[in-house]
């Protein structure tokens, strides 16, 4: 398989590429910033979401199999260590998770991309807990 078509199967390739990207991102915070079940992980983050926004966006992207503006913007994604400052449980998890996969509903049309990304991303935030199972709040 060339690189060109191995770039079309690309999760990211098959949900609509970076439009589509921005759009789950979008969705994601401003869940984040409006439902209650996720004040847990609001609370983690400034104020103001702008700069984690692009972030993200450019993260997901590369993640998802599209071009790799945040490595070469920020060097390896080094996830887990980026995450081990902030106190991450279930709770935490499940509330990432909560807000992602209603942004994955309302932005990607294909069921089969969407599920398998959903798959993905909730193995994901399941690699970020960093605190024991028995923690209070997990």
């Amino acid at each position: 398989m060339s690189d060109t078509e191995q770039q079309a199967t690309t999760a990211y390739a098959l949900m609509g590429g970076q439009p589509t990207v921005d759009s789950l991102v979008d969705s994601f915070y401003d869940r984040m910033d409006s439902l209650p079940d996720a004040a847990v992980i609001r609370a983690m983050h400034t104020a103001d979401l702008t700069d984690i926004r692009i972030v993200l966006k450019k993260y997901l992207g590369e993640w998802l199999g599209g071009p790799k503006h945040y490595s070469s913007e920020r060097g390896h994604p080094m996830l887990r260590a980026r995450h081990l400052p902030f106190p991450i449980g279930n709770a935490e998890r499940d509330a990432w998770m909560l807000c992602m996969n209603g942004a994955l509903d309302a932005t990607v049309a294909q069921a089969e991309v969407r599920e398998h990304i959903r798959t993905a991303l909730s193995n994901l935030a399941g690699h970020m807990r960093n605190l024991p199972e028995d923690a209070p709040g997990t």
